[in-house]
C-alpha cells in the first residue's frame, strides 16, 4: 500500500496560466498554493516576477510567496527544506498542497530528490573561487568544473558563477561531483506521491504573444520604479541570487542613460521568450505528468475546459 503523502502541482512555462489553475483546482479540492517561482520567494519583485494579487488568489492561502529580502542568500536546498515543511503542515490541517511556478528544480527538489548534497559548505573556498572570476573571468572556474564535473559544466553557463562555484564546492568538500550526488538522490523513492499537471502549447506563438504581452502590462504596472527602487537600496545587485530575475537587470542600460525603454522592454520579452524555451524543454522530462493544451494550435481554449481538464485529471488521483 501507497502510504506516500499526496500533493499536486501546476507546471509550465512563463505566462502560460498557472496560477490561475493552481487557484481553481485548489478551490475545488481544498488545497493552498505553494510556489515553486525562484523568484516570487522575494518580497518587493511582485510586479516583475508576476506574484499573484489577493485578487488572483480568490481567498486561497498562498505560501512561499514574497517570504525573503532580495540580497538574502537562498539556494535550492533551502527551498527543498522549506517546500517540504511547508507541504506536511498543509496535510496536517488536512488540505491538499497544489505547488504552481516554473521552476522546475525547486518542483524536482520536494518531488523527486530527497537527499541533498548542498547541506556541506566550504566559506573560504567560495571567496577564493569568487576572487578567481574577477581576477581571471568566470570562463577560467568555468573551465576548472569542466575538468572535474564536465556533465554539471554542461548543464551551467558561465555566467552563472554562484552554481559554477556551487558545482566545485561540492566536489572539493565531498570527493563526490555534484552530477554523481543528483544521481544518487533520485535512487531512493520520492517523499510524495505527485500528480503534476504541465501546460503545454499546441502553438508557441501564441505563448509568445503572451510573453509579450505580460511584458508590457507589467511595464504600465510600475515594473520600471519597482526595479528603480530595488536597485538604488541595494537590494539587487550582480551578486544577489535575485539578480537572475527576469526584467530587473535588463532595465539597467535604461537607467544608465544608454538605451531606451522600447529598447530595454524588447529584451525582457526576448529575454523571457528565452526562458520559456528553456522551461519547455525542462518540463518535457516529466514523463509522468499530464500534459494539458491550453490552446487548440490557433487559439487558446476556453479557461473553463482546461480547468475541467485539470480537475478530471486529478479526480481520481485524490479522492
Amino acid at each position: 500500500m501507497n502510504e506516500r503523502k499526496k500533493l499536486i502541482a501546476v507546471a509550465g512555462p512563463t505566462a502560460s496560466g498557472k496560477t490561475a489553475l493552481a487557484v481553481q483546482l485548489a478551490l475545488r479540492f481544498g488545497g493552498e498554493v505553494v510556489s515553486n517561482d525562484s523568484m516570487q520567494i522575494y518580497k518587493g519583485m511582485e510586479i516583475g516576477t508576476a506574484a499573484p494579487t489577493m485578487e488572483e488568489r480568490l481567498g486561497v492561502p498562498h505560501h512561499l510567496v514574497g517570504i525573503l529580502t532580495p540580497d538574502s542568500d537562498f539556494s535550492c536546498a533551502d527551498y527543498s527544506d522549506i517546500g517540504k515543511k511547508t507541504a506536511d503542515e498543509i496535510i496536517a490541517r488536512g488540505r491538499l498542497p497544489v505547488f504552481c511556478g516554473g521552476t522546475g528544480l525547486y518542483l524536482d527538489a520536494v518531488t523527486s530528490i530527497s537527499s541533498y548534497s548542498e547541506g556541506v559548505r566550504d566559506d573560504a573556498l567560495r571567496e577564493e573561487l569568487a576572487l578567481m572570476a574577477e581576477r581571471e573571468g568566470n570562463e577560467a572556474v568555468h573551465n576548472r568544473l569542466r575538468a572535474i564535473d564536465p556533465e554539471a559544466a554542461e548543464a551551467t553557463h558561465p555566467n552563472n558563477v554562484r552554481r559554477v562555484i556551487r558545482a566545485i564546492e561540492i566536489f572539493e568538500t565531498t570527493g563526490t561531483t555534484k552530477t554523481e550526488w543528483d544521481k544518487r538522490s533520485k535512487e531512493d523513492l520520492p517523499p510524495y506521491d505527485a500528480k503534476i499537471i504541465v501546460l503545454e502549447f499546441k502553438n508557441r506563438d501564441l505563448l509568445y504573444r503572451r510573453i509579450d504581452k505580460r511584458v508590457d502590462m507589467m511595464l504600465s504596472a510600475g515594473l520600471e520604479e519597482e526595479a528603480r527602487m530595488l536597485f538604488e537600496k541595494g537590494l539587487i545587485s550582480e551578486r544577489s541570487p535575485a539578480f537572475q530575475a527576469i526584467g530587473y537587470k535588463e532595465l539597467l542600460p535604461y537607467f544608465a542613460g544608454e538605451e531606451t525603454l522600447a529598447e530595454a522592454a524588447e529584451r525582457i520579452k526576448q529575454n523571457s521568450r528565452r526562458y520559456a524555451k528553456r522551461q519547455i524543454t525542462w518540463f518535457k522530462r516529466y514523463k509522468d505528468a499530464v500534459m494539458i493544451h491550453p490552446d487548440d494550435g490557433e487559439r487558446m481554449r476556453d479557461f473553463d475546459d482546461i480547468v475541467n481538464d485539470a480537475v478530471e485529471a486529478v479526480k481520481g488521483f485524490v479522492e
